[in-house]
């Protein structure tokens, strides 16, 4: 098939690595714009434009897709069918329908459940037991269309946003070409989603990291996980930001007030949570490096019966 891949971040290089790699004709890629990155202010190209430069693939950087002049160039490129994973700018009626199949998108959740922008750190803090891709045929509305093909995994206790999003790129990037084959050969049935079943993976930001220890240890165990490792869950000590980058849900109660620190061990610091005692086991406090909770402690005299808070 010829494709004009659509896609910006690692997730969607994940699936058009696949794509070339099933021997599919890419005829271009369209992506967000270089951004700056880092003191320096140097330009960084999306990983969808490093791949597609390293396989010559035109790319086209729009900062509106659905100008008039972006239209035309778009309309330029043959195309049986537009993929499009994570891409980033919403995409008009107009261009979903001007391929002959019209276009797909690559959702890493099981549609109709997470909708929206984050749905690998929503299940995660939700406590979901399962995941995983779905492709659907795109419309006008955000992850509304009909379903095509799906495939599963499940959440394993000990993934974070990063485990699970590396395995969900691999899981797209085969489910596309999957998908593609079956629509091929007109084996594809589409599926109406079913609205009263959906709901909606807003975008993470920073002070949802913000851990209340008013919660059980299992739901902040959960937060930690799905955060990591952007933005990250926090708390604060002493008036200064630690970030949790680890934890661990312990099988006894305490009857300390919530984000007092219980006991401090070799290898652990050990929280009082609303139900139930959390275990710290890899964390970062302000202006230095992340490190384990072994190595902070070797540094830094930490007590039982001081408390974490939830601002300075």
């Amino acid at each position: 098939m010829k494709i004009v891949f659509m896609g910006t971040p690692d997730f969607a290089k994940g699936a058009l690595e696949a794509l070339i790699a099933a021997g599919h004709e890419i005829t271009a890629v369209v992506t967000q714009p270089d951004k700056a990155k880092g003191r320096s202010n140097q330009l960084q190209y999306p990983p969808v434009k490093e791949c597609a430069l390293e396989h010559n693939i035109p790319v086209m950087q729009p900062v509106r897709i659905k100008t008039p002049e972006a239209i035309a160039q778009l309309a330029s490129y043959e195309a049986d069918i537009f993929v499009v994973a994570a891409f980033g700018q919403i995409l008009s009626q107009e261009i979903l329908d001007m391929p002959k199949y019209g276009s797909l998108n690559i959702h890493a959740s099981l549609l109709p459940k997470y909708r929206g922008a984050s749905p690998i750190q929503q299940v995660i803090v939700d406590g979901e037991a399962e995941t995983g891709v779905t492709i659907m045929q795109m419309d006008a509305g955000i992850d509304t269309g009909d379903m095509l093909y799906k495939r599963v995994i499940a959440i394993e206790d000990t993934d974070t946003f990063e485990s699970l999003h590396d395995k969900l790129m691999v899981l797209g990037g085969e489910a596309i070409v999957e998908a593609l084959s079956l629509l091929e050969n007109g084996a594809l049935e589409p599926k109406k989603q079913d609205d009263a079943l959906s709901c909606h993976a807003k975008l993470i930001t920073k002070e949802m990291g913000n851990i209340d220890f008013g919660k059980s240890a299992n739901v902040i165990n959960r937060l930690v996980r799905g955060l990591n490792p952007w933005p990250s869950a926090y708390t604060f000590y002493k008036g200064k930001q630690l970030k949790i980058w680890e934890t661990r849900v312990e099988n006894e109660l305490s009857d300390k007030n919530p984000g007092t620190i219980t006991e401090v061990t070799k290898n652990a610091i050990k929280v009082a949570c609303k139900e139930g005692v959390l275990s710290i086991l890899s964390l970062q406090l302000e202006g230095k490096k992340r490190m384990s909770t072994h190595d902070f402690l070797l540094g830094v005299k930490v007590q039982p019966g001081e408390q974490f808070t939830s601002e300075k």
